[in-house]
C-alpha cells in the first residue's frame, strides 16, 4: 500500500485495494431494530448543515484533528490542523482529496465512498442500503449499514448518542478489516455555509483573501 492509499483511507475506503471477502449476512432485523432505523433516518433527514471538529482515529493508531463542515444533499469539508497537509472536499458528486505537501490532488465519485450515504438528500436505510446491524449500550446506538450492490466499498458504523439522538461518532470498516474511526465534538446544526467550502480552492486563497466561512 502506497503513501496516498494509506492517507486516503480514513474515509475514502473504497480506493483501497478490494480483498475477495464476502459480505457477511446482516443479522434478522427485530421490532426494536426497525424502530430505531425509522428514528435515525427521521433524525438524519432533519440534519441538513452540521460543523464539528473532529478527531480522526486511523487503523495504525494515529490521530489527527480538525473541522468538519456537511452539508445535504452531497457536500462535505474536512480541514485538517497542521502540521497534516491533507484536505477534502466533495460537491458536484466528487470527492477531492489534496496533499499539500506532495502538491498532489485525487479525486473520486461521492457515491463511492461509504460516508457518500450520510449525505444523501432522501436517506432510506433499506432497499439501496442494507443494514448489517443494529447494537445498543446504555445511551448509545449503533447502526452499521452498507451499499446493497457494492458491499467491497466498505461498511459504514453510524454512533449516535441516544435520549436525544444525536450523531456523535461514525466508523468505516474497509473491505481488508481495517476501521478508521471519527468522533465528533463541538457540534453545530443547521446554519449557512459559504458554497465555496464545498469546492476545491488552494488554500492559499483563503490566506490572500481572507476567510469565507
Amino acid at each position: 500500500m502506497n503513501r496516498r492509499t494509506l492517507l486516503l483511507a480514513p474515509i475514502l475506503s473504497s480506493v483501497l485495494p478490494r480483498a475477495v471477502r464476502a459480505q457477511a449476512p446482516p443479522a434478522a432485523l427485530t421490532p426494536q431494530d426497525r424502530a430505531d432505523i425509522a428514528r435515525v433516518e427521521i433524525y438524519l433527514n432533519g440534519v441538513r448543515t452540521l460543523h464539528a471538529r473532529f478527531l480522526q482515529l486511523a487503523p495504525n493508531g494515529s490521530t489527527s484533528e480538525g473541522q468538519a463542515w456537511l452539508q445535504r444533499p452531497g457536500r462535505l469539508r474536512f480541514e485538517y490542523d497542521p502540521p497534516s497537509p491533507f484536505l477534502l472536499v466533495g460537491g458536484h458528486g466528487l470527492l477531492v482529496f489534496h496533499d499539500s505537501q506532495l502538491k498532489q490532488t485525487s479525486n473520486i465519485p461521492l457515491g463511492s465512498t461509504p460516508l457518500g450515504l450520510l449525505l444523501q438528500d432522501n436517506l432510506r436505510l433499506s432497499g439501496e442500503v442494507t443494514v448489517a446491524g443494529v447494537t445498543r449500550a446504555p445511551g448509545q446506538l449503533q447502526i452499521s449499514v452498507f451499499r446493497t450492490k457494492s458491499p467491497a466499498d466498505g461498511t459504514l458504523g453510524l454512533i449516535f448518542a441516544d435520549a436525544p439522538l444525536s450523531l456523535r461518532q461514525w466508523s468505516v470498516l474497509d473491505a481488508q478489516r481495517q476501521q478508521t474511526r471519527i468522533t465528533l465534538y463541538n457540534v453545530e446544526l443547521g446554519g449557512v455555509f459559504n458554497q465555496k467550502l464545498f469546492e476545491f480552492i488552494d488554500p492559499k486563497f483563503f490566506q490572500n483573501n481572507g476567510d469565507l466561512r
